[in-house]
C-alpha cells in the first residue's frame, strides 16, 4: 500500500519484510504497465488523458477485481477492506506521513469496497483529476471512456489478472 509513497533510500527506513513488500509492489507495477492488455486499455484513455491513462487503468483494474465474484463476494470484499484498514491503522507509526493523509480518506470513504461501484470509480477519478498537475480535463472525461469502453476494459482485466496471479505466485515462491 505504501510503495508509491516511499522514494529512493527511504525504503531503508522500513523493516526487511516491508522492504520486500515494496519491491514486490513495484515489480507488480512494472509487470502491469508492460502487459499488452494494460497497454490496450491505456490507449483508450490516451487521446483525452495522455499519460494519465496508466493511472486510470490501475483504477479500472481495481474496479473489476472488486466486482470479480470468483474472488470476492460483497461481504468478503467488505471484510477484506476492513482488515486492510485495521492493519494500516495498527501500523500508522511506521507509515509515510503523505500516505497517512491519503489513508484517512481511503478509510473514511471506504475506497477498497467502493471500487466495486461505478459511482466509487467516478469519485476516484474526480480525486485524480483534482490532484493531477498536468491533466486539464474534468473527471467526466476519463469516466466517459470507462463507461463507453466498459466491456473492452473488462476483457482486458479478465485476460490480464490470471497472468498477474501467476507472476505474483512466482515472486512469492522466491521469498525466504
Amino acid at each position: 500500500m505504501i510503495a508509491d509513497f516511499v522514494k529512493g533510500k527511504q525504503i531503508l527506513q522500513h523493516t526487511p519484510a516491508v522492504q520486500e513488500g515494496i519491491r514486490i509492489h513495484r515489480a507488480i507495477d512494472t509487470f502491469t504497465d508492460q502487459h499488452a492488455l494494460t497497454k490496450e486499455g491505456r490507449e483508450l484513455f490516451k487521446p483525452s488523458c495522455g499519460l494519465y491513462g496508466a493511472v486510470f487503468m490501475d483504477i479500472v483494474y481495481d474496479h473489476f477485481l472488486a466486482r470479480d465474484i470468483q474472488r470476492f463476494t460483497d461481504a468478503q470484499l467488505e471484510q477484506f477492506a476492513q482488515s486492510v484498514y485495521t492493519l494500516l491503522e495498527n501500523n500508522a507509526g511506521s507509515l509515510p506521513p503523505v500516505f497517512l493523509q491519503v489513508f484517512h480518506y481511503m478509510r473514511t470513504q471506504n475506497w477498497l469496497y467502493n471500487y466495486r461501484l461505478t459511482d466509487g470509480i467516478y469519485r476516484t477519478f474526480s480525486g485524480i483529476t483534482r490532484r493531477a498537475r498536468y491533466l486539464e480535463v474534468p473527471a467526466s472525461v476519463p469516466f466517459a471512456v470507462f463507461e463507453d469502453h466498459y466491456n473492452v476494459l473488462e476483457s482486458c482485466y479478465r485476460g490480464f489478472f490470471p497472468e498477474l496471479e501467476v507472476f505474483v505466485k512466482e515472486k512469492l515462491a522466491l521469498l525466504p
